[in-house]
């Protein structure tokens, strides 16, 4: 560094120095300042005290889980096991596929027994990928990898460990934590926000913990702010309804630059958006993010889960979740392994069936009926809610809205309930978004109010998903168009440049026709280009005639001649075996056909004559032979050929003729006979080509085994006459 350059360091260090005492000076004087409030809120009874008289609990190990591949935000994760793999505790099992999805690790030991669909907890009841591991009770962890010193890390590694870990959100909406501790596009954050709130009725899984297990929240903050680079100001926001966790948390944070907010109970001071307004003020812009305000938020139970995992590599296993309701013996909180059935866990708090209205998922507020017992429980499972008729009765029949506006009084986000409900009705999309609809966090105020007990929130969901499906379907229908321009595109270039090819051929050609036809009109035929042209053509038309010439010639015309004779002689021996083994229906067919082999076997005999009488003067004797059928073998000639042909087809009449004079008996009689004779003509046949080795034994064979089950079948039909007579 050159000395013009240390003042202005030293100048940029104060200057940094200054900024930051103003920051702390201004945290102190807010830290005086009561709680900012937002628009709207409920008080709902709480209901908290029935699950918080005794400590985090644990119950029995399942004997199955089924871990779902998808208990986050984002994408399924993908699995990395096969069936009958024995898998330790804390194993990845799957692995995330992209940035916003999370890995999923073996809640217990055991082995895979199924990878398939199963019940997942969701409003829809759907189903989706699930690995189900049967435990062997042993409980055996893999190994893992601790940190005594998470400082001596970067921030970077930090957020790996928390990625492989698979840690999500445990508040309830399970957006994966180390995609939310790495906020993108360069956005300064400068306030670290720890959600304790827990304002939803019933639930006090986050209170429990507070109460229990202070100092690893505490030391889970302190990570998270590390890997944020120290932001200006970390506040944990709890409601004042949970005195005890804010007694025990003051004492964990005791020593720590980390604030303690308490504020006035009110639902739903837990939603992100409100609690950021009621710590800072600050609101966040409609469908932005916290992080465009500054302003980063996890909750407790992440917090811990983070601890976890740097500290001791201990990946997302379990989870605190409350187990609660009048309907069970025993309400209280319980550290489950995920994918342990809620069947398990009812049966193991005393569950009265008879008494029990329904399962909820949640809380009454903002959570959903599970209508599968063998559902189970996920990263986002934060209450088992089993009540009664009497402690939760089921809504009346909605009516019709009044118009009274309570629900636009009681809204967090300050929307407007009532018209989003009839453009949701109505599937008027665009006036829905125009009126902010994705800004509603469903947590139920307006149908809490609402006299005409409209399920408002009901019709939100179905109208968010409605919404999401047709954008889905829009971003597929613009890929589809622009693939198929560009495809247009492409072709339509591909054309135009054949097309200018053959433009430029056809001109090519046009201008040597026109050069042609100068050269000739100027009688420039001595040229060099011209007697080239007439030497190629003058070649050309010497092979042309070479080749006509020896297609003409005598020998040619002898061998074309021979190679027919040879050919038709083939057929009228193939067609003759035809008509030794063919049925007595086919017998006349075949002996036309034999006919039509022999007369173009008389012709071809004569094409061979003229062929060699051409050839050679000397053979004009021999041909005559050829042609009247007597070259040295009499009446086997073509003239013997004819009459083996008339012979068959008149033998084959007679026997119709015969055939139709007799009774059925003596048909069968003289049927059984004549296959008798062929059935002997086939086995001489077969015996002579297994001498002979010829190639069509199997063949010989096949026909042979035919008329013998032919035969056989004709003599069991005589054998029964003869019975019946």
């Amino acid at each position: 560094m050159s000395p013009e350059q240390l003042p202005s360091s030293r100048e940029t260090a104060e200057e940094r120095r200054t900024a930051r005492e103003a920051r702390l000076i201004a945290r102190e004087e807010k830290r005086a300042l009561k709680p900012n409030d937002f628009p709207g809120g409920i008080h709902p009874p709480e209901n908290k005290q029935q699950s918080t008289g005794e400590p985090i609990g644990s119950i029995p190990l399942a004997e199955k889980l089924v871990v779902p591949l998808i208990q986050h935000t984002g994408t399924a994760a993908i699995p990395v096991v096969k069936l009958g793999d024995k898998v330790l505790k804390g194993q990845l099992i799957a692995e995330a596929d992209g940035l916003i999805s999370g890995n999923i690790h073996a809640p217990s030991s055991g082995t895979v027994e199924a990878i398939e669909p199963g019940p997942m907890p969701h409003p829809s009841g759907m189903e989706v990928d699930t690995i189900t591991i049967r435990t062997d009770g042993e409980d055996r962890w893999c190994e893992l990898t601790p940190c005594e010193d998470f400082r001596q890390l970067a921030p970077i590694e930090l957020l790996e460990k928390i990625r492989d870990c698979g840690v999500a959100g445990l508040g309830g909406a399970g957006f994966p934590t180390a995609v939310k501790l790495d906020p993108h596009g360069g956005t300064e954050i400068d306030t670290l926000i720890i959600n304790g709130t827990e304002c939803e009725p019933y639930i006090t899984a986050d209170d429990m913990q507070m109460r229990e297990r202070a100092g690893e929240i505490i030391a889970g903050v302190e990570m998270m702010a590390y890997i944020l680079d120290e932001p200006d100001q970390v506040l944990i926001g709890i409601e004042d309804n949970k005195p005890e966790a804010i007694e025990a948390m003051r004492a964990a944070a005791e020593g720590t630059r980390f604030d303690i907010i308490v504020y006035p109970t009110k639902y739903p001071s837990g939603g992100e958006k409100q609690l950021i307004q009621i710590l800072t003020g600050r609101e966040v812009p409609n469908e932005g993010l916290p992080a465009n305000v500054g302003v980063i938020c996890q909750n407790t139970g992440t917090a811990r889960a983070v601890y976890r995992a740097v500290r001791f590599g201990e990946p997302m296993i379990s989870r605190v979740t409350t187990v609660v309701g009048e309907a069970l013996e025993r309400s209280r909180n319980i550290e489950v392994p995920l994918g342990t059935p809620i069947r398990h866990i009812l049966k193991q708090h005393g569950v009265h069936r008879g008494l029990m209205q329904r399962i909820i998922h949640g809380g009454p507020m903002m959570g959903f009926t599970i209508e599968d017992d063998r559902t189970p429980v996920i990263k986002t499972t934060t209450c088992l809610l089993v009540p009664t008729d009497s402690e939760l009765p089921p809504p009346p029949p909605a009516q019709a809205c009044i118009r009274c506006g309570f629900c636009a009084e009681a809204c967090p986000a300050s929307l407007l309930p009532q018209q989003l409900y009839w453009y949701a009705r109505a599937d008027d999309r665009e006036k829905l978004q125009a009126y902010n609809l994705f800004d509603c966090i469903e947590c139920g105020a307006c149908s809490y109010v609402c006299p005409s007990t409209i399920p408002l929130v009901q019709y939100y969901r179905a109208a968010k998903g409605d919404i999401r499906i047709a954008e889905e379907e829009k971003e597929k229908s613009d890929r589809a168009r622009e693939r198929f321009e560009f495809r247009k595109l492409r072709l339509e270039k591909a054309e135009k440049e054949k097309e200018a090819k053959r433009k430029a051929r056809r001109e090519a050609a046009e201008q040597a026709r026109k050069q042609r036809e100068q050269q000739a009109a100027s009688g420039n035929g001595d040229s060099a280009s011209g007697k080239a042209a007439k030497e190629e053509a003058d070649v050309v038309a010497a092979a042309l005639a070479r080749v006509k010439a020896k297609q003409s010639s005598p020998e040619q015309q002898l061998a074309r001649a021979k190679r027919s004779l040879t050919s038709a002689e083939h057929r009228v021996e193939r067609m003759q075996k035809k008509l030794d083994a063919a049925d007595d229906a086919q017998r006349d067919q075949l002996a036309a056909q034999l006919k039509d082999a022999e007369l173009k076997l008389q012709d071809a005999r004569r094409k061979l004559a003229d062929a060699q009488a051409k050839a050679s003067p000397s053979a004009a004797t021999d041909a005559a032979d050829v042609q009247s059928g007597t070259g040295g073998s009499g009446e086997e000639g073509g003239h013997g050929g004819q009459s083996r042909a008339q012979s068959a087809i008149e033998k084959a009449k007679a026997a119709a003729a015969a055939r139709a004079s007799m009774d059925p008996a003596e048909k069968l009689a003289a049927e059984i006979e004549a296959l008798r004779a062929r059935v002997a003509k086939a086995k001489a046949r077969l015996e002579k080509a297994r001498a002979e080795q010829d190639e069509n034994v199997d063949a010989f064979a096949t026909a042979l085994e035919k008329l013998q089950e032919k035969l056989d079948h004709k003599m069991r039909q005589q054998q029964e006459q003869d019975g019946e007579k």
